[in-house]
């Protein structure tokens, strides 16, 4: 791998610090406090009885998520969304990313006829708050479970691995992992990986935004979120010890 500088020293292959912070919020099942390095996201997870109505009588659990950002969590405001009356595109997409990167580590069986809503609020963006917030909703997720299978909701156990999630991207002909604002803006090519526990991948968000990259830097990439990926699931584990 070819060495750069980045604007905060890391390394190439090197994650921002990392800080997951549970309970954050007094009310909710399940809540966390995400931080790669200058974005945090406040994820916090909400159990409902009883399932969309297309799901009724299945005996199918359902997870899904919504995002948002406030107003400051950029350079410059932006307006509520609630406010102009219209959820973005952007907003669309990155919901329902997070939603089916936590599905995929739940078994719908054993979470009975059970809803889990994750609402992750990006506080400040530096860069990958998808990621950030895939992340600290699934430990959000893993809380929010704990707590209903003490209310004996559940039939079973409906973890069967966990989710992670981290971008990289090649800027200045280096491949980079998590980009912070900074090196985003700046790369030829952007890439959101999400992974599970296992190695598995979920998803895989690439594209380029300059010149066109080949297989092996493809598998470059790949290399690197699973690397990346593999540290975050550790940190997970180390939250919810």
């Amino acid at each position: 791998m070819k060495v750069m500088a980045r604007s905060d020293g890391r390394t190439p292959d090197q994650l921002r610090p990392v800080t997951i912070t549970r309970n954050w919020l007094a009310h909710a099942e399940g809540s966390v406090l995400v931080e790669f390095g200058g974005t945090k996201v406040l994820c916090a997870a909400t159990v409902e009885s009883g399932v969309p109505r297309w799901r009724k009588g299945s005996g199918l659990g359902w997870v899904t998520a919504e995002y948002a950002m406030l107003p400051r969590a950029t350079n410059t405001r932006g307006d509520r969304e609630s406010v102009r009356g219209k959820i973005g595109g952007r907003t669309h997409e990155i919901s329902r990313l997070i939603g089916r990167s936590l599905r995929a580590c739940v078994d719908y069986k054993a979470l009975g006829e059970n809803s889990i809503i994750l609402d992750c609020d990006v506080l400040q963006a530096d860069g990958g708050t998808r990621t950030a917030a895939i992340t600290g909703a699934y430990v959000a997720l893993v809380d929010a479970v704990s707590w209903m299978r003490k209310k004996r909701m559940c039939p079973g156990d409906p973890l069967v691995d966990s989710v992670a999630a981290v971008s990289v991207g090649i800027v200045g002909n280096t491949p980079l992992l998590d980009l912070c604002y900074v090196e985003d803006v700046k790369a030829g090519t952007d890439m959101n990986v999400v992974m599970t526990g296992k190695g598995a991948f979920v998803e895989v968000q690439g594209t380029a935004e300059g010149a066109p990259f080949d297989r092996d830097t493809l598998d470059e990439l790949l290399d690197l979120a699973a690397a990346g990926c593999a540290q975050l699931t550790e940190l997970q584990k180390i939250a919810l010890a």
